[in-house]
């Protein structure tokens, strides 16, 4: 009776490349022979061949940086090859953490004055005005129930998602992410309820044309 082999490196081919599935129950070692084996017998490339996206999802195994360095650089080995991405169903503690912190609505009813800064890792609902000089920062979106006429910047830790809403927007700056929106137009001020990002721009305009854009977006709009 023949024993079946255990394979510890499934290779599933994808558009632009293809995605490598890790077994995690293996040791690391068995892993990595296993790995350089079947990419040596299944990849030889010539001078002009394209690069291939490799991906790799290493299912319920944690990789440290430095097995991960080592499995990129089996890889690596064969030179049309560059790894795109690493999957993992794994978090640690820290990212969960992070996580839970950038998902959290922090509630203030107050006045942010000028020169005052009011930093949050999540969503900030601010009942409230900004006055000018004012700043208020966000891991997430923003939503002020008042007021903005001073700084507001959401999704500075590079959520590019993130929107900015208040009753009464006259700001003197907007950011999300990193792009920046130095003293829109003041004209329309009172008609202005959203600020968001398309295609690397800050749109500025009523509530109701979020919907348009980000059509699953419903957080605290019905609030403001």
């Amino acid at each position: 009776m023949n024993k079946r082999i255990q394979q510890n490196v499934m290779i599933k081919g994808t558009k632009d490349g293809f995605m490598l599935h890790l077994d995690d129950s293996c040791s690391f070692s068995e892993l990595l022979k296993e790995l350089a084996a079947k990419l040596s017998e299944n990849y030889q490339f010539q001078e002009n061949d394209p690069v291939l996206s490799v991906k790799l999802h290493t299912g319920n195994r944690y990789l440290t940086p430095e097995q991960e360095n080592q499995i990129k650089e089996v890889i690596h080995k064969q030179k049309k090859l560059t790894v795109s991405d690493v999957l993992c169903n794994v978090v640690t503690v820290e990212k969960a953490n992070r996580w839970k912190e950038e998902n959290q609505v922090t509630t203030l009813n107050k006045v942010v004055r000028s020169g005052q800064i009011i930093e949050v890792p999540g969503d900030l609902l601010l009942i409230g005005d900004v006055n000018p000089a004012g700043t208020v920062r966000a891991g997430g979106s923003i939503f002020i129930m008042g007021q903005l006429k001073g700084i507001a910047h959401a999704g500075f830790y590079g959520n590019n998602q993130a929107v900015i809403a208040a009753s009464v927007m006259t700001p003197a700056q907007l950011r999300i992410a990193d792009q920046i929106n130095v003293a829109p137009d003041q004209k329309k001020g009172h008609e202005v309820k959203c600020a968001f990002m398309n295609d690397d721009e800050i749109i500025i305009d009523k509530l109701h044309v979020l919907r348009k854009y980000r059509p699953n977006f419903n957080r605290l709009e019905g609030g403001l």
